[in-house]
C-alpha cells in the first residue's frame, strides 16, 4: 500500500476519523501545490532544461490506465491494492512494484469516492475472513453505508434491528422514527406494520406516551388502511392512560359503532308538572346558561335527560366491545351497557375471562359494585380465572358492598394462593378483627419470609417490616405484652444486625417461659460469624437497611426501640433492655446523634441498676459525672452505685476528677469518704475540713468530722487520746446543735459512745431514741427512717453483754419483731 497517502493508510487502520482524514488529506494538498508553484518558477529560470513532453505522455498514458475501472465499478488502482491485500494476483504485484517505481512522482490520490469504495471491499473481503468467528461484521458496512447515505431504509432498519438485540431500545425506537418520516405515502402497508410494532415495544418499555403518539401519526397519514387491530391496540394505549374519551372517539370512528342520543319521553303527569314549573325555571335557565357551558356536572345532568342507544355492527371483535363497555362505564353512560352486558355473559368464562375481569375492574374504579359483583363471582367459580387477582377483587367488591363474612373468606382465597400477598393479609386481618376473631387476625399476620431470605433480599425485608408494624399494633391493641416484645424485637434485628454482631447480642426463640418468645443473649467473640461472611452480610446489611429506611424514619425508628426498651422494662428483663441499649449504642445513626446518645446512655444507666448490674452501671455513670460534675443528682447516683458495687477502683477516679476540679464540694466530700472507709483517717479528715470551711452550717460535715475524730481516738497507737475525744464530741454536739433533736442525732451520739465503750452514756441517747418519733421525708415511706429497731438492738447487744438477758429479750420483742 505504498502508494497512498499516509493519511489514508491510518484512516483505513482505524487509527483517525474519516473527518481527521479530510482535513489531513487537504492540509498535504496545499503543501504539494505550493511546492509545484515554487519548482515551476525554477523550471521557467533554467534554459537548459531537457523537454518533458515525454514524461507529459507518460504521465497521461499511466493515468488512463489507472482511471479504467473494473466490473464491480471500482477503479483499477484500489483493485490491485485490495487484491494484494488479499492474496489475489499475485503475478501482477512484480510488474506493479516496476510500475510504481517509475510513476513515483504520478501517484494517484484516491478520491472520498475512492475512499467509500476501499471501505465496503475492505469491509466484504473481512467479513470472507472471519465467518468462523460468528455474527457481528454486518455492523460495520451498516454504519460505514449510513455515513454516506443516511436515507438507506434498509440500512436503518439492520442498525435499528441490532441496537433491538443489543437492548438499546432508545436508539432502536429512534431509528424506526427515522425509517416512518422516510417512508413513501404509497408505502402504507409498511407504515401501518412498523407503526403497530412500534406502538407495541413503546408499551412494553412502559412508555404509553409515545406509543400514543406514533399510533395517532399512523392514523392521520392512513386513515384508509386503519384496521380493528389497530382500533384494538389504540383503544387499549387510551385507556391505559386513562384518556376514555378519545378511546371512545376512536371505536366509533373506525369499528363502525353507533352511539345516538335520544330525548326521553314523559307521562302527561310529568309533563303538566313540566308546565306549571315552566316559568319559574325559565329565569333560573337562562341565569345558568354561562355557567352550565363549562361546568362538566351540569353537562352530565344534562345528558342524564337524554337516552343513549348503542348499535354494533356484526363482525365487531368482542375485545373492542369491551373496550366499548369499559369507556361507557367510565364515562358515566351506563344506559346502554344492558345489552352490551348480556352479550358478553353469554360468552364463556373459561375463554373470556380476561374480558369479564377489564369490566368489573371498570365497575369497580367507579363504585358500580352492584355491577361487578356477577362478573366476579363467575370469574371465581371458573378453573382457568380461579387466581389470586380475581379473588382479590372479588373480596374488595364484597367489602364494599359491607358483605364482611364473604369478604373475609374471599380474602382468606387470596392468602392461600398468595401467601406473599402483603396488602391482602393486612384486609383480612383487619376484617377478622372487626369481626370479632382476634386470634384469626393475627394469624393472617404470620411470618410471611425465612430469616435466610430476609438477611438477603431488601425487597423481602421491606414487605416483612410493614407485615410486622401492622402486627405490633395488633398486638399492643389486645394486650398481649409478650407477642408485642417479639414482634418489636424482630423488627430493631432488622435494622440493629450488624450493630449487633458487633455489641455481640443474638436475638434467639425460646419456650423457657413456658411459651416460645424472642429474647435478646450475650454470645462469645468466638460464635461471631467469620470476617468474610461478615463482609458479605454487611454489603446485604446496606442494601437492607436503605429499603428499611425508606418505610419509617429515624425519628419512627427511634419511637421503635424506646417502646421496646420500655416493654423490656415492664416485664422485668431488664437485662435484655441492657443489651439492647448496647446494640444501639452501636448503631452509627444513632450514636453519632449527640442527644440520643446521651438518652441511650441513660436508659442504659437505669436498666443496669434495675438489674442490679452496678458494675456495668459505674460504667454509664463515671462518664457522665466526668461531662456533668457540678450535678448533684449523678453524684448521687455515683455514690448508690458504687456503694452498691462493693468495689473501691472509683477511688483513683475521684482523686484525679478532684485534681482537675480542686473546688468541686461534692468531689471534695466524697474523697473524705473514699480515704476514711479506706482508713486513711488523717486524709478524711482533711478532705472533711475543706467541706466543713466551704460550708459551715452544714450538719453532715460536722458529723463526719467528729467520727473521724473518735475512729482516730479508737486506734491503738495514737497521741492525745483524750484531745481528739473532746474534739471528736464537740464536733458531735455541734452536729447536734445543727440537726436538732431526733431520731438521727441522739442515735449518732449513741453510737459514738457505744464504740468508745461508755455504755451508759450510749445507754441514755439509745432511750432518747426510743422516746421520739420517726422523720417523716418526702418521698420516703416512713419505715424506712424509723431507726427504733436499730437502737433496740444495740441496747440488746448493751444488755446481753452486761449478763442482763431479759432486758435483751425484752428490747427485741418490743421493737424488733415483725
Amino acid at each position: 500500500m505504498s502508494g497512498f497517502s499516509p493519511e489514508l493508510i491510518d484512516y483505513l487502520e482505524g487509527k483517525i476519523s474519516f473527518e481527521e482524514f479530510e482535513r489531513r488529506r487537504e492540509e498535504r494538498k496545499s503543501r504539494e501545490k505550493d511546492s509545484e508553484n515554487a519548482s515551476a518558477e525554477e523550471n521557467t529560470d533554467d534554459i537548459d532544461a531537457p523537454s518533458s513532453s515525454r514524461k507529459a505522455a507518460g504521465k497521461s498514458q499511466s493515468q488512463d490506465e489507472t482511471d479504467g475501472e473494473t466490473a464491480d465499478g471500482v477503479s483499477k488502482s484500489v483493485h490491485r491494492v485490495f487484491a494484494s491485500m488479499i492474496g489475489e494476483n499475485e503475478d501482477e504485484e512484480e510488474d506493479e512494484e516496476e510500475e510504481e517505481e517509475e510513476e513515483e512522482e504520478t501517484t494517484e490520490q484516491p478520491t472520498a469516492g475512492d475512499v467509500f469504495v476501499l471501505e465496503m471491499v475492505l469491509n466484504r473481503e473481512t467479513k470472507k475472513m472471519m465467518k468462523g468467528f460468528g455474527s457481528g461484521v454486518d455492523e460495520y458496512e451498516i454504519c460505514y453505508s449510513l455515513k454516506y447515505d443516511p436515507t438507506n431504509v434498509r440500512y436503518l432498519w439492520e442498525r435499528s434491528s441490532l441496537y433491538e438485540q443489543l437492548g438499546e431500545h432508545k436508539l432502536a425506537m429512534d431509528g424506526y422514527r427515522r425509517i416512518l418520516n422516510l417512508l413513501s405515502p404509497s408505502d402504507g402497508e409498511r407504515f401501518m406494520q412498523l407503526a403497530r410494532d412500534m406502538a407495541k415495544s413503546y408499551y412494553e418499555a412502559n412508555d404509553a406516551a409515545s406509543a400514543i403518539e406514533i399510533i395517532e401519526e399512523a392514523f392521520t397519514k392512513h386513515q384508509s388502511l386503519v384496521s380493528m387491530e389497530d382500533v384494538n391496540i389504540a383503544a387499549e394505549l387510551y385507556i391505559s392512560s386513562k384518556q376514555y374519551d378519545k378511546a371512545l372517539a376512536v371505536i366509533t370512528d373506525y369499528a363502525g359503532i353507533v352511539l345516538e342520543r335520544k330525548a326521553s319521553e314523559k307521562s302527561p303527569a310529568e309533563e303538566k308538572k313540566d308546565d306549571a314549573a315552566a316559568e319559574v325555571e325559565t329565569q333560573e335557565s337562562r341565569e345558568a346558561v354561562t355557567d352550565s357551558q363549562g361546568d362538566p356536572a351540569a353537562e352530565s345532568s344534562a345528558a342524564a335527560v337524554e337516552k343513549v342507544s348503542c348499535s354494533i355492527p356484526e363482525g365487531v371483535p368482542i375485545d373492542i366491545t369491551v373496550k366499548l363497555m369499559v369507556c361507557l362505564v367510565h364515562l358515566n353512560i351506563l344506559e346502554p351497557l344492558n345489552p352490551l352486558l348480556t352479550t358478553l355473559v353469554e360468552q364463556n368464562p373459561e375463554e373470556m375471562g380476561d374480558l369479564y375481569l377489564d369490566v368489573a375492574e371498570a365497575f369497580l374504579d367507579v363504585g358500580e359494585y352492584n355491577s361487578a359483583l356477577p362478573l366476579l363471582s363467575a370469574l371465581v367459580c371458573s378453573e382457568r380465572y380461579n387466581l389470586a387477582v380475581v379473588w382479590l377483587r372479588h373480596a374488595e367488591c364484597l367489602k364494599a358492598l359491607g358483605h364482611m363474612e364473604r369478604a373475609a373468606e374471599s380474602y382468606t382465597k387470596v392468602v392461600d394462593l398468595a401467601p406473599l400477598h402483603l396488602d391482602a393479609r393486612i384486609s383480612l386481618s383487619t376484617l377478622q378483627q372487626q369481626l370479632g376473631r382476634p386470634e384469626k387476625a393475627l394469624e393472617a399476620l404470620e411470618q410471611m419470609y425465612d430469616p435466610d431470605t430476609l438477611a438477603q433480599d431488601a425487597n423481602a425485608a421491606q414487605q416483612e417490616l410493614k407485615l410486622l408494624l401492622h402486627r405490633s399494633t395488633l398486638l399492643y391493641s389486645q394486650g398481649k405484652t409478650y407477642g408485642y416484645v417479639d414482634t418489636l424485637l424482630t423488627m430493631l434485628a432488622m435494622l440493629l444486625k450488624v450493630a449487633m454482631s458487633r455489641a455481640q447480642v443474638c436475638l434467639i426463640s425460646s419456650s423457657k417461659s413456658g411459651e416460645r418468645h424472642l429474647y435478646l443473649i450475650k454470645v462469645p467473640r468466638n460464635k461471631i460469624s467469620d470476617s468474610d461472611d461478615q463482609e458479605a452480610a454487611n454489603c446485604d446489611a446496606k442494601a437492607i437497611f436503605a429499603v428499611l429506611t425508606s418505610v419509617l424514619t429515624k425519628d419512627d425508628w427511634w419511637n421503635l426501640l424506646l417502646k421496646a426498651i420500655y416493654s423490656l422494662c415492664d416485664l422485668s428483663r431488664y437485662k435484655e433492655a441492657e443489651l439492647l441499649v448496647d446494640s444501639s449504642l452501636e448503631y452509627y445513626s444513632f450514636y453519632d446523634d449527640r442527644q440520643k446518645r446521651k438518652e441511650l446512655e441513660y436508659f442504659g444507666l437505669s436498666a443496669a441498676i434495675l438489674d442490679k448490674n452496678f458494675r456495668k452501671a459505674y460504667n454509664y455513670i463515671r462518664i457522665m459525672v466526668m461531662e456533668n460534675v457540678n450535678k448533684p443528682q449523678l453524684w448521687n447516683i455515683f455514690n448508690q452505685v458504687t456503694m452498691q458495687s462493693q468495689d473501691v477502683r472509683h477511688h483513683r477516679f475521684c482523686l484525679r476528677l478532684m485534681l482537675k476540679n480542686p473546688d468541686n464540694h461534692a468531689l471534695c466530700v466524697l474523697n473524705g469518704h473514699n480515704a476514711f472507709v479506706s482508713g486513711s483517717f488523717k486524709h478524711a479528715l482533711g478532705q472533711y475540713v475543706q467541706a466543713f470551711r466551704a460550708n459551715p452550717d452544714e450538719p453532715l460535715y460536722s458529723l463526719c468530722i467528729g467520727l473521724t475524730f473518735i475512729h482516730m481516738a479508737s486506734q491503738k497507737y495514737v497521741l492525745k487520746r483524750h484531745a481528739l475525744l473532746v474534739q471528736g464530741f464537740s464536733f458531735l454536739h455541734r452536729y447536734l446543735d445543727l440537726r436538732g433533736p431526733c431520731q438521727e442525732t441522739f442515735y449518732n451520739l449513741g453510737r459514738g459512745l457505744h464504740q468508745l465503750g461508755l455504755l451508759h452514756l450510749a445507754i441514755h441517747y439509745y432511750q432518747k431514741v426510743l422516746e421520739l418519733p420517726p422523720l417523716t421525708l418526702e418521698g420516703i415511706e416512713t419505715d424506712q427512717t424509723d431507726l427504733r429497731r436499730d437502737t433496740a438492738f444495740n441496747l440488746s447487744l448493751i444488755y446481753h453483754s452486761s449478763g442482763n438477758t431479759r432486758m435483751a429479750q425484752k428490747m427485741l420483742y418490743t421493737y424488733a419483731v415483725v
